[in-house]
């Protein structure tokens, strides 16, 4: 089940997935996590939360309308595979549909470009390193 979660529920996943466990809660939060326009769903198998992704109201580059940043997309090691992330990202492209955004635009990190490829997601940049966590491309994805 796909439920809006606070920011709070995400940063155990968050830590635990992308930064490998070797930081603090606080330290996984992102700036824009408590804006009253960002959102931030999990997926959870019966109790257990097991994938969780956030949406930043942020524009990029030249692209026109209102668009979203996506962040801190991470899904349990078990849980990978099965089309998890899939449907929490699709959840929240109609959710940003139906709130008028125009695109979602994201930093990937090169192993998960062919998930986003899956949902129709374009790279538009160079691949970049980000420190301590690894090389990344910005992707975007129109929806509306």
């Amino acid at each position: 089940m796909i439920r809006f979660i606070p920011v709070e529920d995400t940063l155990a996943v968050r830590n635990q997935i992308l930064r490998g466990g070797k930081l603090t809660l606080e330290q996984c939060r992102f700036p824009g996590d408590e804006a009253e326009s960002s959102f931030h769903l999990g997926y959870f198998d019966k109790d257990k939360l097991v994938s969780v992704a956030t949406f930043h109201k942020q524009n990029h580059g030249e692209f026109s309308g209102q668009g979203f940043q996506l962040r801190g997309m991470a899904t349990l090691d078990d849980y990978r595979g099965k089309g998890i992330g899939n449907q929490l990202l699709n959840f929240g492209i109609v959710y940003l549909r139906g709130q008028k955004a125009s695109y979602i635009w994201c930093n990937a990190r090169k192993n998960a470009l062919r998930f986003y490829a899956g949902i129709g997601f374009e790279v538009i940049s160079d691949e970049f390193e980000v420190p301590d966590i690894g090389p990344h491309r910005v992707l975007y994805l129109k929806i509306q």
